[in-house]
């Protein structure tokens, strides 16, 4: 049967497969008090520390850091004796660690995020980075050993910083008032502060809906500066505030504007503490500042040297891990909505796509599919098990693919007459999150849901020797056949104030009445560790730190307390996901959507942006979106196109299915209570999105390679225009503008009622840029803004000179369908005739990746040469090429030495096509004009 079918991924997930305790201790000294303490709320008189025991070998250092006089106790206990270790662990990775000699303080299991350790070959005297240090008061700063110096990529000492005492620097939030830098490190609260160069360009922080863009508000020209809360919340994209994930690393982009030239570098810390981290800048200071407030944990930080925008994404990489390997089919449209009624209601949505002649991918369903909104079940009624296997048999005998969803919670029994597979083996198991009580004993922790539905929470901290396995049926008479999952909900979310439900009885359950209000900063006087209101009060946007999800006290396997690893759940859940669907489906690779994220959730998901809105504010903040999380090495993402929440306009929809089509992932979905968005419901949205698809998947062999070099490189698929052009400070802030990879420029209409966008070129005049659609070269504004026509349903994209382009001839209705078709190749030529790319091709399902191709394209003034390294056999032929900025008609053309007689060659594009072709690509050849 269906539920008890997708119940054994339940069990799957529950066993969180290769999860160990990691740190021992960490519930009894939570729920345990610190010997009593009053909290001065004030770090003027924190003392700071003191190095001694130094010592320092080729690789780096390590030595003790002592409490430099009273302790001040501001939001916790001071901690008298740290350690800190200096790893210069390859040329351009740095890692300062600064941590609790009694190692009591929560760190990030290495079973968790496997730290990535030295090269071997790197030393203090080869590496790009240079740690600097002073002895009393302690404070370091990191230089480059070209630039020794210039002005530190990170600095903590006092007298780079402002002079303090300073008034709030944001009106209206005392927290935001600095009085004095130094190194804080206490049990419940961490703070460290850098100064940084004025009005800094900072990238990265998240996840949030900046106000500011793309580029982070740093509090000059006009911006107030950030705060960006870590702590997974579920809200529906608010600006400026924390929502499902944390991300706190940073990239810095420098422009000397003496030399003309730039450099950037990356700050990534380590830690899944909640957090503030603040971007300031002071009335008349000469200098803006970072300042780090952690309520637990250690300092753990990696410097990244960069100098690239596109390196230091790839450096990550090497911290956090590479994406995951997405399967060809991914790249495909995908449809969804939560209100859908009936399995006859999705039926009809699929079958009127196919009349439209709208390609359609995969079809997901929301919660509607569910019984009582449980995981893992079918509603009898709206959605009977046999017509839900019928749709999803008829999806896969077309090509087409199914995903359900998964929400965190697992569904408690109402009473001793229901029966819940999932709930029944979660007990059996013992694997809930535990609510403290106080008679010492636990009970599970519940949430509540949709429908004042009582829910448990897995702990996905399982130990290696709690694994078991149910195996997935795979007959259309025992299962559904699904291709991938969808993970909603898992910030923990909740509809309720912390454990709400623990102590009551949920067969006869009433809503919660308690009333919610924000707690300011200095609220929390108590003594001792309170967990559940820890003395400082971060910015999040829901209060108190358990509104909307599980009381920070609730206790994971391995005695976890939920305040330590509450961001790290969405990526627990999503390995044990990511290993789940290898279990079911075997060899090939997992395709997982989810919401809420930590580093290194990209090597097992991909991501959406969440419950945006249908506004045209929200179209133009999923591309801040979209190359943020290219930053947090979580590629495969997109926004909810159209708009989630409140009603779409046809408007709206028409130039969001355009501007989505060039986003990794390509999804249109929407709320219930909404007006119906899918492409079919209007003539000039159909038309739209068929032309914007068919550009699409004639780029698959572009978009697939550019995925493939990210899961071997880390190198980001979509890219900031200055990511390729750092040396131009016009394109520092762009963000309503992108890159798909090197060579194409997408530039979307993001207001109404318009027929015209304006966009820059990069490249200053010395880049050639040709339309998409047309091959003209564009005569465009050097350094500003060049007006582009832009009637409705036509979205302007552009090819950059230098482009060699593997492209599908022939885009059809399916991914497989368009992918069994011929190929075409398309070279945009730089001004001296040469263009270089090459193309990945592989069967586009194995995991791991099997056998593969690489097709190598490079373009000379009168050649085009072909190479192949092959393993994988490509039964495509590639039947056209195009050739774009040949000067002269050519008078001849030839194929491996042999004439062709059917080409054409347009002058006013100097545009040469060669028809008719049936070159292998399996094997060398040149063309020559």
């Amino acid at each position: 049967m269906f539920h008890l079918s997708l119940s054994s991924l339940a069990l799957l997930l529950a066993a969180g497969s290769s999860f160990s305790t990691g740190i021992g201790g960490q519930e009894t000294r939570r729920q345990q008090a610190a010997p009593s303490i009053t909290h001065s709320f004030n770090v003027s008189t924190c003392p700071g520390y003191t190095l001694s025991n130094l010592s320092e070998t080729q690789t780096g250092l390590t030595a003790k850091l002592d409490l430099a006089g009273p302790a001040c106790n501001a939001f916790g206990a001071d901690i008298a004796s740290l350690t800190i270790q200096v790893n210069y662990e390859t040329q351009s990775r740095l890692h300062v660690n600064i941590f609790d000699t009694a190692n009591s303080q929560f760190t990030v299991p290495e079973s968790v995020i496997v730290r990535p350790g030295a090269s071997g070959s790197s030393t203090a005297d080869n590496s790009d980075l240079v740690f600097n240090y002073e002895h009393s008061p302690f404070a370091f700063w990191i230089t480059r050993r070209s630039e020794p110096d210039a002005t530190p990529l990170f600095d903590t000492r006092e007298s780079s910083l402002p002079a303090t005492p300073i008034a709030a620097v944001i009106q209206g939030d005392k927290s935001t008032a600095l009085d004095g830098f130094s190194l804080v490190f206490e049990d419940q609260y961490l703070q460290l502060t850098s100064a940084l160069p004025l009005d800094a360009n900072i990238y990265g922080l998240g996840e949030v809906v900046a106000s500011s863009g793309l580029r982070r508000d740093v509090g000059t020209n006009g911006g107030v500066g950030t705060i960006q809360t870590d702590w997974a919340r579920d809200s529906a994209d608010p600006t400026d505030q924390n929502i499902y994930g944390s991300h706190p690393v940073y990239l810095e982009h420098r422009f000397n504007s003496t030399t003309n030239t730039s450099q950037t570098h990356g700050v990534f810390l380590l830690s899944p503490a909640a957090a503030d981290i603040l971007l300031l800048t002071p009335l008349s200071s000469p200098a803006s500042l970072i300042q780090y407030r952690l309520i637990g944990g250690i300092i753990s930080l990696y410097f990244l040297s960069g100098p690239t925008p596109v390196s230091v994404i790839e450096q990550y990489s090497s911290i956090v891990g590479k994406p995951t390997w997405q399967p060809y089919w991914g790249f495909g449209f995908h449809l969804c909505r939560f209100g859908y009624t009936s399995i006859n209601d999705t039926k009809r949505v699929v079958q009127r796509m196919r009349d439209a002649n709208i390609p359609l991918e995969t079809q997901w369903t929301d919660i509607d599919l569910f019984h009582a909104f449980r995981d893992f079940t079918t509603d009898p009624v709206t959605f009977p098990l046999g017509e839900v296997v019928e749709l999803i048999t008829q999806l896969h005998q077309n090509s087409q693919h199914y995903i359900s969803i998964v929400d965190a919670g697992i569904a408690t029994q109402a009473n001793s007459t229901d029966f819940y597979e999932p709930y029944l083996k979660g007990i059996e198991l013992d694997v809930w999150v535990k609510k403290p009580r106080r008679d010492g004993l636990r009970r599970t922790s519940l949430a509540r849901v949709h429908g004042d539905s009582f829910i448990n929470i897995i702990s996905n901290w399982m130990p290696n020797g709690a694994s078991f396995h149910v195996c997935l049926p795979r007959s259309s008479q025992t299962g559904v056949e699904f291709n991938g999952i969808w993970l909603d909900m898992n910030e923990i979310s909740s509809f309720c104030e912390g454990s709400c439900g623990s102590e009551l009885d949920v067969s006869n359950a009433k809503t919660d009445g308690s009333g919610l209000s924000t707690r300011g900063i200095g609220a929390g006087n108590q003594t001792g560790i309170d967990i559940n209101n820890p003395p400082y009060a971060i910015h999040n946007g829901n209060g108190r730190l358990a509104v909307s999800t599980l009381s920070p006290n609730a206790t994971h396997f391995g005695g976890y307390a939920e305040l330590d690893v509450h961001n790290m759940w969405g990526l627990t859940e999503e390995m044990a996901t990511h290993e789940a669907l290898q279990s079911i489906l075997p060899g090939q690779r997992p395709f997982i959507i989810s919401r809420s994220t930590f580093p290194s959730a990209g090597k097992w998901t991909g991501h959406w942006l969440g419950d945006n809105f249908s506004r045209w504010e929200y179209m133009y903040w999923s591309i801040q979106g979209i190359l943020q999380f290219q930053i947090f090495q979580i590629p495969f993402v997109g926004a909810d196109t159209c708009g989630f929440n409140e009603d779409t306009t046809e408007e709206l929809c028409n130039r969001w299915m355009q501007l989505s089509a060039f986003a990794p992932f390509y999804r249109n979905h929407n709320t219930k209570g909404a007006t119906s968005q899918e492409p079919f419901i209007w003539e000039s949205v159909t038309n739209a999105s068929i032309v914007a698809i068919a550009v699409r998947y004639s780029l698959l062999p572009y978009w697939y390679t550019l995925f493939a070099n990210a899961s071997a490189n880390g190198t980001p698929p979509v890219r900031a225009l200055f990511w390729e052009f750092p040396d131009e400070a016009e394109l520092f802030a762009v963000d309503r503008q992108f890159l798909v990879g090197r060579d194409i420029l997408v530039t979307p209409v993001l207001t109404p009622n318009v027929s015209t966008v304006d966009g820059i070129f990069p490249g200053r005049g010395k880049t050639i840029w040709r339309d998409w659609y047309t091959h003209d070269v564009i005569n465009a504004t050097v350094g500003a803004n060049t007006t582009l026509s832009a009637p409705l349903g036509h979205i302007n994209v552009h090819i950059r000179d230098g482009a060699a382009l593997l492209l599908h001839a022939s885009p059809a209705y399916t991914v497989e369908e368009t992918r069994q078709g011929p190929f075409a190749l398309l070279v945009s030529q730089s001004p001296d005739g040469s263009a270089f790319s090459t193309a990945y091709i592989d069967d586009g399902l194995s995991d791991p990746p099997g056998p593969s191709t690489t097709v190598t394209f490079q373009a000379s003034k009168n050649s085009v040469t072909i190479t192949s390294k092959k393993e994988f056999e490509v039964v495509q032929k590639l039947v056209q090429v195009t050739i774009l900025g040949v000067e002269t008609k050519p008078t001849s053309v030839s194929v491996g030495g042999t004439a062709v007689q059917e080409f054409t060659y347009n002058s006013a594009q100097q545009e040469l096509i060669l028809t008719d072709l049936t070159i292998d690509l399996n094997e060398g050849t040149t063309i020559s004009w």
